[in-house]
């Protein structure tokens, strides 16, 4: 029984990796996540980067109620990782 829930679970982390390298190919390099980590630095400190701010889509910016985690997440991820 515990064989099949370990095997469930690393086909469930495969899933996830696979998911994320489809949509974010650019997530296995290292440079990328260094420009996440300096977009996070910057924006801790008020400044954001024109790459991040050139990845807001309009719509983000009309409905101005998308301010959950996830969402700026997502932002961020689309800039450096794509």
């Amino acid at each position: 029984m515990f064989l099949f829930h370990m095997k469930s679970f690393y086909i469930l982390l495969l899933g996830l990796f696979i998911g994320l390298c489809a949509s974010w190919p650019g997530i296995v390099i290292p440079n990328n996540w260094k420009c996440f980590k300096d977009i996070i630095d910057k924006s801790t400190k008020e400044q954001i980067s024109l790459k991040a701010a050139l990845a807001l889509s309009p719509n983000y910016l009309l409905k101005r109620n998308n301010n959950s985690k996830t969402s700026k997440l997502r932002i961020i991820s689309d800039a450096c990782f794509r």
